[in-house]
């Protein structure tokens, strides 16, 4: 059995708690948990999966999803609306864990242990 790779999951509601978990990253299951056709935004040794029409279905914006990629070196204020999933980058249509560096970067931002 395949291991499931560990996602750093920010929804874009400050109300609800980001979890760091295991999950299925087969495409259903990533546009069931961004809400729509997903795009990916990658940067060395993570990526970050969107809702591909976020902005044009004017979803609420993602300032822990921004803010986390741009402490990562990524600008994504425009394109972070809806919940965003992290995952770390193993090469072509292969996913790995989310590096530590993010989830650590997560806790001490958020101010927050993560939900498991």
């Amino acid at each position: 059995m395949e291991r499931k790779p560990a996602a750093l999951i920010v929804p874009a509601s400050l109300g609800e708690s980001v979890i760091l978990g295991r999950l299925d990253t087969d495409p259903a299951a990533l546009r069931r948990l961004v809400g729509g056709d997903v795009e990916s935004i990658s940067r060395g040794d993570w990526h970050v999966y969107l809702n591909a029409r976020g902005m044009i279905l004017n979803m609420q914006p993602n300032i822990r999803a921004a803010q986390l990629a741009h402490d990562a070196g990524l600008d994504i204020a425009d394109a972070a609306r809806g919940t965003a999933v992290f995952l770390g980058n193993a090469g072509p249509a292969a996913e790995s864990d989310v590096p530590a560096y993010l989830s650590r970067r997560a806790r001490e931002l958020f101010g927050t242990p993560l939900a498991a």
